[in-house]
């Protein structure tokens, strides 16, 4: 009898490991603290929880809600739309609710990419963007940030480009470098896709999470892009209420009719009580929009000094819940072995920024350190104050014990 052939279809086949996953799983075994994950260690605002919770009292949303989403939410993604960046969508038909920002990356790539399409997105990329463009069929099309501060080079982007690119996925505030694309980088990628006739999708559900000076530019707001970009956004990212999985895309109505077909076929509808909350959420004062980006840039700024005085090497980060680092004082060369070691030797779990292996990409265009990728450390900083200090206490006691500096070291 022939051995029965893998279960895992050949094209998922390298999707199998969850990074994420699998840090969080050994922060949990060594009672780590985990800076790996990107979810917030405190809940969101209280009013929009009593929202939420009114909203199940009052048996709204308890059953199934429309499909593309409640219209109190697509009115006030729609509002939010014009106040923040004055773009003008028709919550009717430009609005589609989803169990995250995820199903809706996902619902879009099915909907817009057949077999053998080419999809660009910028490396490294957020891991959900190389399964659904596998999942699509598609073909991934990699062009690398540049190292050391992970801009866009649009040389590169456009040399990527050929008759078979059908969608730009691009991702600003970016995870998981922390960089915030420029006005000039943002008209620089829209002119590549205009040129070529491209979709873009826009994941931008750190949008309110940007920093300093670096102020968040959406794709759609770009002359020329609005009639051919499909917007993402994330209740979850924006009120700190990761776990109840709710995202949205708003766009044209021609695109965005397509990803409601796929979307439908997927979850169907998704937290009908939740929307209720966020469409209240989306209506508070701007203070509360300043207030989240100002608390997350003191966290940011607060784990990257500690980092910084503990012996890693800190990239700045302008935007989202995570900044990078170099493999700091331990005497690791790479970056996935150093963070298997430090939940059990440290007490600190972070994230390897590992790229895809060569034979994955088409094109690769050049940073100046190839291997970058292997060197690199994700950390989250969407934590308390006194859960980053502990971070960085415990990591100083492990640098202070020459024992554990070089243990499993390569």
């Amino acid at each position: 009898m022939s051995a029965r052939p893998q279960s895992l279809v050949e094209r998922m086949r390298s999707h199998e490991r969850s990074i994420f996953a699998e840090m969080s799983a050994l922060a949990g075994q060594h009672d780590a603290i985990n800076l790996g994950q990107g979810f917030p260690q405190e809940d969101g605002p209280a009013e929009i929880r009593e929202a939420a919770a009114a909203a199940i009292a009052e048996g709204r949303g308890n059953q199934y809600p429309p499909t593309q989403g409640i219209p109190e939410l697509r009115r006030a993604i729609a509002k939010h739309q014009r106040r923040f960046y004055g773009i003008d969508i028709d919550p009717d038909a430009g609005v589609v609710v989803a169990t995250g920002a995820s199903e809706i990356i996902q619902a879009a790539l099915l909907a817009l990419c057949e077999p053998g399409d080419e999809v660009v997105i910028f490396e490294p990329w957020f891991d959900l963007y190389g399964a659904g463009i596998d999942l699509a069929g598609a073909t991934r099309v990699s062009v690398e940030l540049q190292a050391p501060n992970f801009r866009p080079d649009l040389q590169a982007l456009a040399a990527a480009i050929t008759n078979r690119t059908r969608v730009l996925l691009v991702n600003s505030p970016h995870n998981p470098t922390g960089v915030v694309f420029t006005e000039d980088e943002m008209r620089g990628i829209a002119n590549i896709a205009i040129a070529n006739d491209l979709i873009v999708i826009s994941d931008e559900v750190y949008e309110h999470l940007w920093f300093d000076q670096s102020r968040h530019v959406p794709m759609a707001t770009i002359e020329g892009m609005a009639e051919r970009t499909i917007t993402v956004g994330s209740g979850g990212k924006m009120f700190s209420l990761t776990g109840w999985k709710v995202g949205w895309a708003s766009g044209p109505a021609d695109l965005i009719a397509a990803v409601r077909t796929v979307r439908q076929h997927l979850s169907f509808a998704s937290g009908g009580p939740f929307q209720y909350a966020f469409a209240f959420g989306l209506s508070l004062p701007d203070d509360y929009f300043e207030g989240l980006r100002l608390g997350m840039q003191h966290r940011r700024d607060i784990l990257s000094s500690g980092l910084t005085e503990v012996g890693f090497a800190v990239n700045p980060s302008q935007g989202t819940y995570f900044l990078t680092s170099d493999l700091g004082p331990f005497g690791f060369t790479d970056a996935n072995e150093l963070a298997l070691w430090m939940p059990e030797h440290a007490g600190v779990a972070a994230i390897p920024l590992l790229r895809a292996p060569l034979g994955h990409h088409r094109v690769q265009q050049v940073g100046p350190d190839k291997q970058i990728g292997n060197q690199t450390l994700r950390w989250a900083f969407c934590k308390s104050e006194q859960m980053l200090n502990e971070a960085v206490r415990r990591l100083q006691a492990a640098v202070d014990q020459p024992s554990t500096q070089h243990e499993g070291a390569t």
